[in-house]
Formats: structure tokens, C-alpha cells, sequence
């Protein structure tokens, strides 16, 4: 017996990147939810962005906000304490990340010490949000309801990717890239929340006497640790069908497909095999 544990990345990847529907994905999600494997959502995206969205796929399982910022797992889901967690309603949460107001005045001053102008989400009006995202007004909003991570945009005068790392780390935080922005956050990111995920799925499966199967899938550099941590690690191609060059694993899957395109076939081509 295997237990099959799937994290993915949304935007871009499990989500069309323009239009953020997963309707190109549902032969994988409905083969994902007969063989009875979990579905953890791993993303950048706020909790309140994806709490909505988790109900319509997984409302069961655990789920990572932030680019690794917090863990969500919902009371009850394991048989055994969490450890480092804090109940918060219906989760027992694990936070990762620094506090919100710590990112947002160590953005303040990598501008300053590099003589340009970055801009944050919280920077910018609801209208702002939306119009850089696609997203509508409401779901904008969501999206500024952050905790743990800051996307950011370099207005202006352009700077190396390495000095932004540099001047991050100065500070002891860490500085990655999504799909449309860079991110400023502490000393987490996606693989360091899916390895705890998977620490505790390990020993669940070894309880049932079943041995662990783990897939993750992604598109971008703020991915790569999550498709480090996995058996199975999947890219998938960006709207312009190229794959993020940054991102190189030896094992490493590319899909043909771009987001959720790819997403579904490299699945309906994987699982069978498990």
C-alpha cells in the first residue's frame, strides 16, 4: 500500500496564470481524489486567498500559505501532537516565517541601500493589486491580507538579482521569485514547510504499514525547494512554453504543457505508474 501526497504550486502551475481557472486540470484531479491521494495547496497566495479556493479542491487536507510562511492543518488531521503549533480556530497552525511589518520595513531600507525604489504590496491600493494581477477587485483585496511574505516590484532604475539576494540576506531574510514578483521573506520558503508536511505523513504512513510517495509540481524559482523535497518533482511550462532556467534538479519532470495543461497530463502520466 503507498500513500500518494501531491503538493502543488497554484498560479501558473495547478492555475491557468491569465485567467486562474483549473478547468484543464480536472481528469488529474478527479484521478488525484479516486486513488484517495492528498492535494496540498503550496503557494504565495495569503490564507484568505486560499481558503476559498482549497474548499472547491481539498477541504481536508493541510495547506501552505506564503511561499512557506505558515503550515494550516486542519485539528485533528494527524494522530499525534504538532509540534511548534498554535491553534488558530479550526487549524492547529505552524508559523515559518517572519512577521509582516518586520518584511515591510526591511523593504523599506534594501531600496534605500540600493538607490531604487521597490514596491510592495503594501504599497498599494486594492485597484493597484488588481491591475498588476488580473485579479478582480475582491480577490485583490485577499490578496493583501498578508502575513508572512512581500511581493514586490522594482520601480525604475533596474538592480541585479544577486545584489537583491545580497541585501536581503544582509538582514536575515531571504528574497525569491514568483511567477510575476519577487518575494522578501524570513527563513522560509516552500521547501521548508513541505518537509515538515512530509515528516508528519511519513510517520502516519509508517503507522499504517504503507510506504510514502511524494510528487510536487511547479514553474518557478520560488518552487525549486518544494521540488527538491520530493520523489517526484514536475515543471511545467510558462505561458510562452519555456521552462524557468533557474530551476534544475536532476531528477527534475518537464511537462509538455503550459500551467494547468501540463500540470494535468504530467499526472495522468505519472500516477498510473505509482
Amino acid at each position: 500500500m503507498r500513500r500518494i501526497i501531491i503538493f502543488t504550486d497554484l498560479d501558473g502551475s495547478l492555475l491557468d496564470a491569465t485567467t486562474y481557472s483549473f478547468d484543464a486540470a480536472k481528469d488529474a484531479l478527479s484521478a488525484i481524489h479516486t486513488l484517495g491521494a492528498a492535494l496540498i495547496l503550496v503557494s504565495s497566495k495569503t490564507r484568505s486567498e486560499m481558503e476559498p479556493l482549497r474548499l472547491r479542491l481539498n477541504p481536508h487536507h493541510p495547506f501552505i500559505v506564503e511561499n512557506g510562511g505558515a503550515l494550516f492543518v486542519p485539528k485533528g488531521y494527524f494522530p499525534f501532537p504538532i509540534d511548534h503549533s498554535t491553534p488558530n480556530g479550526e487549524y492547529e497552525v505552524v508559523a515559518i516565517g517572519a512577521p509582516y511589518a518586520t518584511l515591510r520595513a526591511a523593504l523599506k531600507e534594501i531600496g534605500q541601500a540600493l538607490g531604487c525604489r521597490l514596491q510592495g504590496f503594501g504599497d498599494l491600493s486594492v485597484e493597484e493589486v488588481a491591475r498588476l494581477t488580473g485579479l478582480s477587485s475582491a480577490d485583490a483585496f485577499l490578496a493583501t491580507q498578508r502575513e508572512y511574505d512581500e511581493p514586490f516590484v522594482v520601480v525604475g532604475n533596474e538592480i541585479t538579482w544577486s545584489l537583491l539576494l545580497k541585501a536581503a540576506e544582509t538582514r536575515g531574510l531571504h528574497c525569491t521569485r514568483g511567477g510575476r514578483f519577487y518575494h522578501l521573506m524570513g527563513s522560509n520558503d516552500k521547501g521548508i514547510a513541505s518537509q515538515r508536511l512530509i515528516a508528519w505523513y511519513r510517520r502516519l504512513a509508517q503507522d499504517d504499514g504503507q510506504s510514502l510517495v511524494t510528487i510536487g509540481i511547479g514553474d518557478s524559482l520560488n518552487d525549486l525547494p518544494m521540488l527538491a523535497a520530493v520523489d517526484y518533482p514536475i515543471l511545467v511550462q510558462k505561458p510562452d512554453r519555456s521552462y524557468d532556467s533557474d530551476v534544475q534538479l536532476p531528477h527534475l519532470i518537464r511537462a509538455v504543457g503550459v500551467g494547468p495543461v501540463g500540470w494535468n497530463r504530467s499526472l495522468m502520466d505519472l500516477l498510473p505508474t505509482l
